[in-house]
């Protein structure tokens, strides 16, 4: 290989990076604060370095729910500042509060103080450098796309804007019945022959197939793909770099072969998993309905005052297996919602209340679904149920739509902490990619990282 690739990080790989230097700079920072200001607050020694690992979990924890490890946060200088923020005076405060793992908790007072500014300090100059460095184009993924001329568009938009540090600078047209460029786009046409020497030359880390147009594979350039891979460069197939990337099934480009990239979770039928699941979804429950009668006091006030109305409403659901339940809300909308008709809910509905919209925002509109999952119509994580006309719709056109309903719908999901309300067809195909990733991938591993992101949602006030 006459030139060297250049530097470049996976997915998985900075958020790695991001969670141990997010650690590493907190616990330097709290080092070189107790040698200049004789911090005793926080002694790190062989005797209570557990401190670091209590620590580290709460930094890794709380930055979690609030973002701190979203890619395209972490790339934005102005956002991840709001995330900063946060993590930090949540990561101080839990951990002063705990004083059984951690320190007892300084009888000065400005100790408090230079242990807030050291953590914020840290954290601020770290990311900073991290957006400012790591994640410039230096540091980003090169690619080549093989692919139909009418499909570069809709593929260059969905693997860039799913990820900041990926870039599509060719792509090689496998269309023999188009061969015009498109100019509309920022990406270089590639000659079958020019193939080899364009990914040494450009430094590519790899060549994404997304032909669905099998003719289009000729012997050359087949032999090209081939000499690639012997010298060391990564060809992937696109459905399989789309799901990696934005977390969803492409449905769209599998067609009627969709069963053959759609193998259920193991997790599906495996009975302890279930068992365990379900035992958390009753603990939930009842703690969730324990909060939502403490609260219910001031739910009752502002439903008297801004709804003006029944608190309650209930709505036919179609739950696992087709089979259809009544869902329990507390009424968000105007009386009479949809005397013209069933339609979808929208982003600042016009049809809801003040107060309903209050409760959607902070999601307590849905609290008395902690019933429908006592009474098992419910889980605590999965597709969001929707209504039989709805489904009846929508599975006209999308033929994979009523494979949600293999599992139990849920009271929060994979498609509801990643996108906004479905206000269209073309919103619910995101929605079902993302259900159809979740019940791909379904693991105790996804549901912390749903309940994580939802309580992201909530405590953001970002409700919809």
């Amino acid at each position: 290989m006459s030139k060297l690739k250049d530097i470049h990080f996976e997915v998985s790989e900075r958020k790695i990076l991001l969670r141990i230097f997010d650690v590493i700079s907190v616990l330097l920072s709290l080092y070189l604060v107790g040698i200049v200001f004789k911090f005793n607050y926080f002694n790190i020694s062989m005797t209570n370095f557990y401190w670091t690992i209590v620590l580290g979990i709460y930094l890794n924890f709380i930055g979690s729910v609030f973002e701190m490890y979203n890619l395209q946060v972490a790339s934005n200088q102005f956002q991840v500042i709001k995330s900063i923020i946060l993590t930090s005076s949540i990561t101080v405060l839990l951990y002063l509060l705990t004083p059984v793992y951690t320190p007892l908790l300084p009888t000065n007072r400005l100790q408090i103080v230079i242990f807030y500014i050291a953590v914020f300090v840290a954290l601020f100059f770290w990311r900073m450098l991290y957006a400012r460095f790591f994640a410039s184009s230096r540091f980003a993924k090169k690619v080549i796309l093989i692919c139909d001329k009418e499909q570069l568009k809709e593929l260059v938009h969905a693997l860039e804007s799913a990820d900041p540090h990926y870039r599509v600078l060719g792509f090689v047209n496998s269309d023999s019945a188009n061969i015009k460029a498109n100019d509309s786009l920022k990406v270089k046409k590639i000659d079958i022959n020019n193939l080899e020497e364009f990914v040494k030359n450009n430094s590519i880390s790899e060549v994404v197939i997304a032909s669905q147009k099998t003719d289009g594979i000729t012997v050359d350039l087949y032999n090209q793909l081939i000499h690639l891979l012997e010298n060391g460069y990564i060809i992937r197939e696109y459905t399989q770099v789309y799901e990696n990337l934005t977390h969803r099934i492409p449905v769209q480009y599998v067609s009627r072969d969709f069963y053959r990239y759609f193998p259920f979770s193991r997790s599906n039928q495996n009975h302890f998993y279930l068992v365990m699941v379900r035992f958390f979804e009753i603990i939930f429950s009842i703690t969730g309905l324990l909060v939502g009668l403490l609260i219910l006091p001031l739910i009752l006030i502002g439903n008297v005052i801004g709804n003006r109305g029944k608190l309650f409403y209930t709505q036919e659901r179609v739950g696992k297996n087709g089979k259809t339940f009544n869902i329990l809300k507390y009424r968000t909308m105007v009386n009479n919602a949809e005397k013209e008709g069933a339609v979808f809910a929208t982003t600042n509905d016009s049809r809801a209340t003040p107060f309903g919209k209050i409760m959607r925002k902070s999601r307590m509109d849905e609290m008395p679904q902690f019933i429908n999952i006592l009474k098992g119509d419910m889980a605590v994580i999965g597709p969001r149920p929707e209504r039989p006309i709805f489904v009846n719709e929508i599975a006209e056109v999308m033929p994979f739509y009523e494979t949600r309903h293999v599992i139990k719908p849920g009271l929060t999901g994979w498609a509801q902490v990643n996108y906004s309300y479905g206000e269209t067809i073309d919103d619910s195909l995101i929605k079902l990619q993302y259900d159809l990733y979740y019940i791909k991938h379904r693991s105790i591993f996804l549901d912390v990282n749903i309940i994580f992101k939802t309580l992201s949602t909530v405590l953001l006030y970002r409700g919809q």
